[in-house]
């Protein structure tokens, strides 16, 4: 039986000095696009989703961090595309992107205000897809992650990467909270869902339950939350 083509399209491009997976997907039935945690590479992001005849119709931010967040308000600016996103608890980082870009030499980085703030349970369209947005702090207290149940595809940031956890040594950070989001939020989606983390190479769910040395199944049961608590970024 030949397998129906996936709603969803995706490319990656790495931006900034920490190589953050700025994320875009599309719907393919109506080519309409959306850019995830644009940090930078403003113009190379947009030439891409140009040069793949793509529409630039929305601008998906999953926290406040610069590296994600840095280049929203110029890509919103140059395309007319919206913001939408974090969680509100992430305002003061995205009030501090400035100070930040003037300390990772990037003095292009800007805050910005969001079109739409999101929460949990929330949902977004694109074209003729359907994204569910959960609330995942610990990272950060207003990281949410996005999650496409047709194309069994998601977008976590700095929740989880292949092999690791993100960082809780930055401000207002929770690494209790971090691993009770894998596990509540994430998990939960299922193990045959592919993701694409803020940083480094894609996984599955599944494969980061059963190796993951900071949350997969083993791990957590015989480790206290709190020591699972750094990643790459």
């Amino acid at each position: 039986m030949t397998q129906s083509p996936s709603p969803v399209g995706v490319f990656v491009t790495p931006v900034t000095p920490l190589q953050q997976n700025c994320t875009t997907v599309w719907c393919t039935k109506t080519m309409k696009a959306a850019v995830i945690d644009p940090g930078g590479s403003v113009d190379a992001v947009m030439g891409e989703v140009a040069r793949r005849g793509l529409t630039l119709d929305q601008i998906w931010i999953t926290h406040g961090h610069l590296d994600h967040a840095g280049g929203a308000a110029e890509m919103a600016e140059k395309s007319g595309a919206p913001i939408i996103g974090p969680h509100p608890d992430d305002q003061f980082w995205i009030d501090g992107i400035a100070a930040q870009g003037q300390m990772y030499g990037l003095p292009e980085a800007r805050g910005f205000d969001p079109t739409r703030w999101l929460d949990e349970g929330d949902e977004l369209t694109l074209g003729e897809t359907r994204w569910a947005v959960r609330h995942c702090p610990g990272h950060t207290p207003g990281h949410v992650i996005f999650f496409n149940e047709a194309a069994r595809f998601a977008q976590v940031g700095d929740v989880l990467f292949k092999g690791s956890v993100g960082r809780t040594d930055f401000p207002r950070s929770d690494p209790e909270a971090l691993i009770r989001s894998v596990i509540e939020k994430l998990w939960p989606l299922g193990g045959d869902v592919t993701f694409v983390p803020g940083h480094g190479p894609h996984s599955t769910f599944g494969e980061e339950r059963r190796t993951n040395p900071f949350v997969s199944d083993r791990a957590v049961a015989g480790t206290p939350p709190a020591r699972a608590a750094s990643g790459p970024a």
